[in-house]
C-alpha cells in the first residue's frame, strides 16, 4: 500500500488511500478482516508496506488494525515504486510459513474453503470484459497459464490481487531471483514473473473464486464500494446507526452507517449514506455518499458525494469530491 493513491485525490492527499474508512471502517482493516474469515486460521503478523513520509499517525493506525485481529503489526517501507514484486521483498522478513498477499485498495466477499493442501491460491472473480485484468486459465480445478490482459479471450477469471502461499520462503526465493537477475517488465519487478517460474517447477496452483469484488481505486467506484457494502452489512443483519447520533425532525432511509456524534437535523440521510464520527448535517438530502469524520454539511443535496474530513459544505452542487478541511460554502 505504498503508493499515493492519485486517482483518489483530494482524499489521498492527507491519508493513504487503504486508510479511508467505507462504512465506518478502514479499507485495509475491512481487507484483513475478510482475509481472516476465508483462511479460518489464526494470523500472527501483519506485515504494511507503505512509503515512508506517510507518517508516524499512520503507522500507529496500521499496528493497531493488526493489534485488534490479535496478531503483530510490522511496518515495512518500499523506497521506490519498482514494481508488485519488489514490493512484496520490502516485507521479506516476514515471509515465512503460509502466508497471504494482498493489494490493499480492493474488497471482496467470498465463501470458500480455502485449499490449504495446494501450493498456492489466487483469488479470481469472473467479469465480463477481462481484457483489461490479468486472467488465469484452468485445467479442472488447477491453475495452467497467468495471461495479463488478454486482448483474445482466453479466460474470464480475472485476478483479484490476494494471493494465498503455503511457503513464504518459496515466494521469497522466487522474488529475490527476479531482483538478483534484474528481471523487469516496463522497468518494474512483477509477482506475475514469480508466480510462472513457480508453475514451470510444478508447484500446484487453484483458484479461490469471490462472490462481489469491489474496488476503491478512484472517487465514483469507493462511494459505489460504500453503497455496495452497506447493502451486504444490513442484509447481514448489522445495526450501522449509533445510538451515540442525535436526530431531529429527520428521516434515516436504510442502509446507512452513522458514527456517533453525528448529528441530523431537518434532512432525510439514505439509502447508502455513511456519516463519520461528529459529522453535522441540516436541512440536507443526501443519498449514495461517503462523508467522513468531523464535516458540516447544511442546505445540500447530494448524491454520488464524496467528503473528507472536517470539511465544510453550503451550496447547490450534487456530486461533489471535497478533501480534508475543504471549505464550500
Amino acid at each position: 500500500m505504498a503508493g499515493r493513491g492519485s486517482r483518489l485525490r483530494p482524499h489521498t492527499l492527507t491519508i493513504p488511500k487503504p486508510l479511508i474508512p467505507i462504512a465506518g471502517k478502514p479499507i485495509v482493516h475491512r481487507l484483513v478482516e475478510d482475509i481472516a474469515g476465508v483462511i479460518n486460521q489464526e494470523i500472527e503478523e501483519i506485515a504494511f508496506i507503505i512509503a515512508k513520509d506517510f507518517g508516524t499517525q499512520v503507522e500507529k493506525d496500521l499496528v493497531a488494525i493488526a493489534e485488534k485481529l490479535g496478531a503483530k503489526g510490522t511496518i515495512c517501507y518500499q523506497e521506490q515504486p519498482l514494481g508488485t514484486a519488489h514490493a512484496i521483498m520490502s516485507a521479506k522478513e516476514s515471509m515465512s510459513g503460509p502466508i497471504v498477499v494482498a493489494y490493499a485498495d480492493t474488497l471482496f466477499r467470498a465463501d470458500f474453503t480455502l485449499d490449504t493442501t495446494a501450493d498456492s491460491v489466487i483469488w479470481v472473480k469472473q467479469v465480463e470484459d477481462p481484457s483489461a485484468f490479468g486472467v488465469v486459465k484452468l485445467d479442472g480445478d488447477r491453475i495452467t497459464d497467468f495471461v495479463e490482459k488478454p486482448q483474445d479471450f482466453v479466460s474470464d477469471l480475472a485476478i483479484i490481487g490476494i494471493y494465498y502461499f503455503k511457503s513464504g520462503e518459496t515466494l521469497r526465493a522466487e522474488l529475490q531471483y527476479l531482483l538478483d537477475n534484474d528481471i523487469t517488465k516496463g522497468g518494474e519487478y512483477q509477482l506475475t514473473d514469480g508466480l510462472e517460474n513457480m508453475k514451470q517447477k510444478g508447484l500446484r496452483f487453484v483458484p479461490g473464486k469471490v462472490d462481489e469484488w469491489m474496488d476503491c481505486g478512484n472517487k465514483n467506484v469507493t462511494v459505489e464500494t460504500n453503497s455496495r457494502l452497506l447493502g451486504f452489512l444490513h442484509a447481514d443483519g448489522q445495526d450501522m446507526v449509533s445510538n451515540e447520533a442525535r436526530v431531529e425532525n429527520s428521516t434515516i432511509i436504510p442502509p446507512c452507517f452513522i458514527d456517533k456524534d453525528v448529528v441530523i437535523i431537518n434532512s432525510i440521510v439514505g439509502p447508502n449514506v455513511s456519516l463519520g464520527r461528529a459529522t453535522h448535517v441540516s436541512d440536507s438530502k443526501i443519498k449514495n455518499s461517503l462523508i467522513q469524520t468531523h464535516a458540516h454539511i447544511k442546505n445540500a443535496t447530494l448524491d454520488n458525494a464524496m467528503i473528507g474530513n472536517h470539511a465544510s459544505f453550503d451550496g447547490n452542487f450534487t456530486s461533489i469530491s471535497i478533501g480534508d478541511y475543504s471549505v464550500l460554502e
